[in-house]
């Protein structure tokens, strides 16, 4: 639908067919607040019909508001929850799949005083340390009245959350032209059908703020002044608003960040529709909203792990290099594949099979091809002993004629039609799928979990959990309706098949997942999806990488070197430099997996091969820090693959940031995007040391202009007095590594450079 530049259609959807009937409501001032027994406080809002006429919102003077409560709850010493509701009844925590909250963060008592002190006055929200968790405004302005040109405004909620009991979030109260042209509502709601349909909010957003997160987006770092609709979709590529990873939680330069908790589809706007407010239209009969403050961005983001999961950490093996295509059809043609790697060196640890491992290509039945697979044993402990694990690919979909399709019709495994559905299908067979597993069916996910735990005891190593942003609209799910099933499906299915592959597997237990909500970070390993093998894909895949690692995702991966070729989707070969380039952004990533479209293995791509010989080589030399890294994320807020915010948030420059990036502490990583090998890179207020030449650089914040890098390196920079793990010897899996052999490479004024170091022993870059 075209963009009309005005809040009632492009927030409120009043020029949609559907809303002819709507009834639009907004939160006008609290009559009273209350502090309740279970120690929340609730203020008792009166919510006034709203009439569209000639474009403009006019309040309905002979209805009586409509009472709603606000609920507020605070939990530990950094986390507000406010929550309103149709039916005000608060939610349900323990059926809500979504939080998963830290057993120590436990919910504090609130109390409520009553302020008039002449610059302020209204209801103060007091935890049991005195702190102001929130305040409500009963002030009203003393006027000279001298015109009657324009009528007096209505009296409206004004009200502010701290978090942290410091710093204070605003609402945006009065952000109108005049009293009928609305820009925002502080707080409303919209009934359909004579039933609460969808909540609004809005945050007052100040000129200089900036704002980062919402999933995997693939946008620019600073989302100000954007809007997007948070509905998990196929991307097909990593270069336009679709995203498979959309999470309602965003960051804030004004050190505080919001997490909508909700399934349903989501509209934001962070100072777009309205520049002076940061709102959201949340399709959904409950506004439940978690406000996280802190003192840096790796506390906020933690605290949102705190409230939904922290990331479980991977197997060693996992940081080595995996390798795939779409597709290998045959037991010889890996077998070949490792043969050819383990020739040429090129280290190797897991194997991927896609599509074809079944008797139809893409027909999924978590069944071995007994022509092309003949003995699955055999080949999974032959895989084993070369060092190999191997992964396999499904998806959640069930295709006619396939091995278990009608005894899964026949147990309600898939969710059966409310009406003649559209057959879904994949971008790239054309292979009909009759339904999703209905992972809200216990009996489903039991049988499910079954098919996954027979591979994995067999021998297989981990499961891809591709697709799982879509779901047919028009299915009957058992548990939820599609409307708040469809972002939240990702979920269930990576839960089912991650909790299989922990009881079978411990501690090496993962996956390796395409869609996302709040909560997917507790199922890694996630990756970008389908870009594209071009400059523009890579760019826009750092992107999505760095805005997940805000979204609170710790372990995050994408296609070397792209997916799909360009213009030719299957048959476009990736050029060398895009190779090499993409290879060198894969070693300084969580984890580093070759696929794509086209054959993707180095030996294919013998102008370059030695030089990707030797960036494989100091990948694994990094696994020892890669590891401790990865189990930090498991640990704090912080990601694996960093935004410069993390540790930079009051450099405005680092707001603005996205094609660099922390790979952990300690190291500054600029991938080179272009044929010419040459690039500006920002050096953030720290002391540096040049990785390549030891030289040391002290930053105050600049950039250094046009810098030149050879195809065989790129900028890279580490802290100094950075200590790292380094493993010293080449190795061609993660199997032959000794760690009582692993060192520490120091980054101060002993440090030579490169050459000079236990790693230019045998890397020779």
């Amino acid at each position: 639908m075209k963009q009309t530049n005005r809040f009632v259609f492009d927030m409120l959807d009043q020029d949609a067919p559907a809303a002819a009937g709507d009834r639009i409501y907004r939160a006008g001032m609290p009559r009273s607040c209350k502090a309740r027994p279970d120690g929340s406080v609730a203020a008792e809002v009166p919510f006034v019909r709203q009439v569209l006429r000639n474009m403009f919102l006019f309040p309905e003077q002979d209805e009586a508001p409509a009472m709603r409560n606000v609920v507020f709850r605070a939990y530990g010493d950094a986390i507000v929850r406010m929550t309103a509701s149709g039916s005000n009844v608060l939610p349900d925590d323990a059926a809500n799949p979504m939080l998963c909250m830290e057993p120590s963060l436990k919910q504090t008592l609130l109390s409520v005083t009553d302020v008039s002190d002449g610059s302020s006055e209204g209801w103060s929200i007091r935890d049991e340390k005195g702190r102001q968790r929130a305040f409500i405004s009963t002030r009203q302005e003393q006027r000279e009245i001298w015109s009657n040109l324009q009528p007096e405004p209505p009296l409206l909620l004004e009200a502010s959350v701290s978090p942290d009991g410091t710093k204070a979030v605003p609402f945006a109260g009065y952000d109108t032209f005049f009293p009928h042209q609305n820009e925002s509502f502080s707080l409303g709601y919209v009934e359909r059908n004579n039933a609460t349909d969808r909540w609004l909010y809005s945050l007052k957003a100040f000129h200089d703020e900036n704002y980062a997160g919402t999933g995997e987006r693939f946008a620019g770092m600073n989302l100000k002044g954007k809007t997007f609709v948070l509905e998990n979709t196929d991307g097909l590529g990593n270069n336009s608003r679709r995203a498979y990873k959309n999470v309602p939680f965003y960051l804030s330069s004004r050190g505080y960040g919001v997490l909508i908790m909700t399934s349903a589809h989501v509209r934001l706007s962070l100072a777009d529709i309205s520049t002076r407010a940061a709102q959201a239209l949340v399709e959904d009969d409950v506004l439940d909203l978690f406000f996280i403050g802190g003192s840096s961005i790796e506390e906020i983001v933690r605290g949102y792990r705190r409230l939904t999961g922290f990331p479980s950490d991977v197997p060693l093996w996992s940081y080595g290099t995996w390798m795939a295509k779409m597709t290998y059809f045959s037991a010889d043609e890996t077998r070949t594949v490792v043969r050819k790697m383990r020739e040429g060196h090129f280290p190797l640890d897991v194997i991927h099979l896609d599509t074809g491992w079944f008797a139809t290509d893409w027909k999924c039945e978590w069944t071995f091809s007994s022509e092309r697979f003949p003995d699955p044993d055999a080949y999974l402990a032959d895989m084993r002993s070369r060092g190999i694990r191997v992964c396999l690919w499904q998806l959640p979909s069930i295709a006619k004629g396939t091995k278990y399709y009608d005894s899964a019709k026949q147990n309600r495994y898939f969710a059966p039609p409310k009406e003649k559905l559209e057959a879904l299908g994949s971008n790239f067979s054309d292979v009909e799928f009759d339904g999703n597993i209905d992972f809200t069916n216990p009996a489903a996910v039991t049988w499910y979990q079954g098919l996954l735990e027979g591979l994995l005891r067999r021998g297989v190593s981990a499961i891809k959990t591709d697709f799982g942003e879509v779901i047919d609209p028009n299915a009957d799910y058992m548990g939820l309706p599609y409307k708040k099933l469809h972002n939240m499906y990702s979920l269930l299915y990576q839960k089912a098949a991650f909790e299989v592959s922990r009881r079978v597997k411990g501690k090496d237990a993962l996956i390796w997942a395409r869609a996302g909500w709040i909560g997917c970070q507790r199922y890694p390993v996630h990756w970008s999806g389908d870009c594209a093998s071009s400059w523009d894909g890579m760019a826009g895949a750092l992107r999505g990488g760095l805005h997940a690692g805000l979204s609170g995702f710790g372990f995050w991966s994408h296609d070397v070197p792209g997916f799909h070729g360009l213009p030719s989707f299957m048959n476009s070969k990736p050029a060398d430099d895009v190779y090499v380039r993409w290879t060198q952004f894969g070693v300084f990533t969580s984890h580093l997996r070759y696929h794509g479209s086209y054959s993707r293995e180095p030996y294919e791509y013998p102008a370059v091969a030695d030089t990707v010989r030797e960036w494989l080589k100091l990948r694994y030399a990094l696994i020892p820090y890669i590891a401790r890294q990865g189990t930090k994320a498991t640990q704090t807020g912080y990601p694996v693959l960093r935004a410069l915010i993390f540790h930079h948030a009051d450099d405005p420059m680092c707001w603005n940031i996205d094609d660099e990036y922390y790979f952990g502490d300690a190291f500054l990583v600029a991938p080179v995007m272009n044929s010419e090998g040459v690039r500006d890179v920002y050096l953030p207020a720290s002391s540096w040391i040049d990785f390549w030449t030891g030289e040391a650089v002290e930053s105050e914040g600049r950039w250094l202009r046009d810098v030149r890098s050879p195809l065989e390196r790129l900028p890279l920079f580490v802290r100094k007095d950075s200590r790292i793990p380094v493993y010293p010897e080449a190795v061609e899996c993660t199997d032959s590594m000794d760690l009582s052999k692993v060192q520490e490479l120091a980054f101060d004024d002993s440090y030579r450079g490169f050459a000079a170091s236990v790693l230019g022993t045998f890397i020779h870059l």
